[in-house]
């Protein structure tokens, strides 16, 4: 059963590190929440170490830009793993080949900008969907239409036999009071179609290797980390932890709000009916990061 706390501070002083996600629990696509950058800061000024781990598609240092413009001080973190940087090093390694069709917007084409850290990268091009070899999604063309209006380019790629690698596996997200949806809601549709779909972010394996890999390189010291997980998707943040046998904190104020009747704690008996519909086990509770 999960245990609702109050702050971050109850529970911090048990853990060395944090993998925290971004959206829902430290913004919302628009502005910072005050309380969950304090209570970051917190937390590192106590010598905690914060890794944001985010299913965003796009590299490190765009979404450092991003984290400048919601209002998210540098002192709040110490790194951060994305899901862009994951799928795209699997896509430079020729997961997917290396005639893409890209399916997203052209505030991402960053994605296909090359990467450092791949030894003789796959030379990639951007192709219409009849000449492509593979497909790479970093989200929907229009993040507000339902995902189906893509089914006939899907059902194409489907016969081709195309590989669609997602660089977002989130489905939802709230920017602001309006919801997106995302690369995974595309990928979703894929694979329910019988294609064949590739993911790098949480719940997935790969972004916690990295999001690991970026924790060494700021904090070598630290000899098997106990390590605590925190975010606001069952399906994603939550799922992902209990696969990496890590603790985690389910901030229910952000996509599961509704269903948990969070205010500024989530009703109890409504989270003890979400979390057994959902599945999932997270080890503590808290209506807001703070």
């Amino acid at each position: 059963m999960t245990r609702i706390i109050s702050n971050l501070s109850d529970i911090s002083q048990d853990y060395d590190a944090l993998f925290v996600d971004l959206w829902g629990c430290l913004h919302n696509g628009v502005t910072a929440f005050p309380d969950a950058v304090k209570a970051l800061q917190d937390y590192r000024a106590g010598g905690g170490v914060v890794v944001l781990v985010t299913n965003s598609p796009r590299a490190r240092a765009e979404v450092y830009k991003q984290l400048g413009h919601f209002g998210v001080p540098d002192d709040a973190w110490d790194t951060i793993a994305t899901s862009g940087d994951s799928a795209r090093a699997a896509m430079f390694e020729g997961a997917v080949g290396d005639r893409i069709f890209f399916i997203g917007s052209d505030a991402e084409l960053s994605f296909f900008e090359p990467m450092k850290l791949i030894d003789a990268p796959a030379q990639i091009t951007r192709v219409p969907l009849d000449e492509a070899n593979g497909i790479v999604c970093t989200g929907p063309f229009d993040a507000l239409a339902d995902p189906s209006v893509l089914r006939p380019q899907l059902l194409l790629a489907k016969q081709k036999g195309l590989k669609l690698l997602c660089a977002n596996p989130d489905i939802i997200v709230d920017r602001g009071e309006a919801r997106e949806w995302c690369a995974g809601a595309v990928a979703r549709l894929y694979t329910e179609m019988g294609g064949e779909s590739l993911y790098f972010g949480k719940p997935h394996p790969p972004i916690y290797d990295l999001a690991r890999r970026r924790l060494a390189e700021v904090a070598p010291d630290l000899d098997a980390p106990r390590i605590l997980a925190i975010g606001d998707g069952p399906k994603t943040d939550i799922e992902g932890a209990m696969g990496e046998d890590l603790d985690c904190l389910f901030v229910t104020g952000g996509l599961a709000a509704e269903e948990t009747k969070t205010t500024t704690q989530p009703e109890e008996a409504a989270l003890v009916d979400y979390i057994a519909r959902e599945g999932i086990n997270p080890t503590f509770s808290i209506g807001f990061l703070r």
